[in-house]
């Protein structure tokens, strides 16, 4: 870790970007503290300012804080929504975004070249904090000011809707009830400790996590619940019966909320695991969407060069326009409950407004661990079977950017890819009824031989 810690110092100097310091900030995993800690010892080594956060603090408010601040970038103590057993070393470029592949290949030069050299500058972080090299910054108050720029958090407050947070055990415990707890509105949040095991669940906010938060949903009779992955740069929405939306269907509502209730118009950018209803509402509102491979260092570019309105994935990440190129789960939260009051309608109305819009579109998504040494069988069993058609429908599109994704006429789709984070085969898929995703999904499983 203090050799990536090095390899980040040695980047910042080598691009200019030192003079402007670096934040460090952590998540609530097992002792993220202390590596960030130690990270920031390294970086003030290489006599680079840093704002060191006090506490756990949610990824996208330390991106923001990049913005704030002005920084060179920022290191983020964190394997988001990973198992218990992972921790993870993120670092953020100066746009407040995911560095792009030719920033980490740069970095990674500088990391090889500090592990073969064994050279690690660094100083005690108490000296550190006396020669003000590292200075402690609490960035929730930075934060939560720029979010009343975007959006009206006194109608919030006073909307009179009942709401369950679960944070996941992760580092956005606490922040929906600092936006909005003094008021009308309800807040229960559960699992708001930190507890670095994370029991019962991973900090993933898909529905076979989210189990308990659909059942207090359910017991309260809230209108909603809403649920942060570890980091807090994902959002998970259960609606008002404890049935979970998927990321695509959030996705497409929360674009309906800036195209058609704010009124707002923008690129759209998704990656290739997302939603064809995006393609769809670009049509009703006369606005270009554009596909990348799957990550926010594909789409954060892209982002910035076209001032786009929003950007998501099939994660549940999503970013706009006005805030930072970089995914934002509380910001997300807002924006869905902000649609849920404008229009007076449920999550399940809103689901079903969207469709009469756009269609029905159901999704789903299998994870399937493999034996590394698998991985090329697997890779070869698919290349060597691109069907021509998939239940009759034929298949007009075969894209191979990012796994294998086989389109089909009726804008069905069916998606078989590597994680890029852990030995998991994902096997994504969209139609127009739950049926044919089924099928759709066996058809993938088939097709990789699992």
């Amino acid at each position: 870790m203090r050799a990536c810690a090095q390899g980040v110092a040695s980047y910042l100097k080598q691009t200019g970007l030192a003079s402007r310091g670096l934040i460090v900030g952590y998540d609530t995993r097992f002792a993220s503290e202390d590596f960030a800690s130690a990270a920031a010892e390294v970086v003030a080594g290489n006599g680079i300012k840093v704002y060191l956060c006090p506490r756990a603090t949610p990824t996208p408010v330390i991106s923001y804080g990049i913005l704030a601040k002005q920084a060179g970038g920022a290191i983020i103590i964190t394997a988001s929504h990973n198992p218990a057993t992972w921790n993870g070393f993120k670092y953020k470029s100066e746009y407040a975004s995911s560095a792009p592949p030719e920033v980490t290949t740069e970095i990674e030069k500088h990391i090889s070249h500090t592990i073969t050299t064994g050279k690690i500058n660094k100083v005690p972080l108490a000296q550190a904090l006396k020669q003000g090299l590292v200075e402690y910054l609490d960035l929730a108050p930075i934060y939560l000011d720029h979010l009343t720029r975007l959006i009206n958090l006194n109608e919030l407050r006073q909307a009179r809707l009942k709401i369950v947070v679960d944070p996941m055990y992760g580092a956005g415990a606490g922040y929906f009830k600092m936006l909005l707890g003094d008021g009308a509105t309800e807040l229960i949040e559960i699992n708001n400790e930190r507890n670095p095991l994370f029991p019962g669940i991973q900090p993933e906010p898909i529905a076979a996590n989210l189990a308990k938060l659909s059942a207090t949903v359910k017991k309260q009779g809230a209108n909603v619940g809403l649920a942060t992955d570890g980091d807090a740069d994902r959002i998970g929405i259960i609606d008002e019966k404890g049935m979970f939306l998927t990321p695509l269907q959030v996705f497409a509502l929360l674009c309906l909320y800036l195209l058609e209730i704010r009124g707002e118009r923008g690129v759209i950018v998704k990656t290739i695991t997302t939603t064809s209803m995006l393609y769809r509402l670009g049509e009703i509102f006369k606005v270009p969407v554009y596909e990348t491979a799957v990550g926010f260092k594909y789409v954060a570019p892209i982002m910035l060069a076209e001032n786009a309105l929003i950007g998501g994935e099939e994660s549940g990440g999503y970013g706009f326009r006005g805030h930072m190129p970089e995914r934002d789960g509380i910001l997300a939260g807002l924006y869905f409950l902000d649609l849920m009051l404008k229009t007076g309608k449920t999550p399940s109305e809103l689901l079903d407004y969207l469709y009469s819009k756009v269609g029905p579109h159901y999704f789903n998504r299998v994870d399937i661990e493999f034996a590394e040494e698998e991985r090329q069988a697997i890779n070869n069993r698919i290349k060597g079977n691109f069907p021509e058609s998939i239940e009759g429908v034929k298949v007009i599109e075969t894209d191979t950017r990012d796994g294998f994704r086989f389109v089909l006429a009726d804008t069905a789709w069916l998606l078989i890819r590597f994680s890029g984070t852990e030995p998991v085969l994902r096997i994504y898929a969209e139609s127009n009824t739950p049926t044919r995703v089924e099928k759709l999904l066996e058809l993938g499983k088939e097709l990789a031989g699992v």
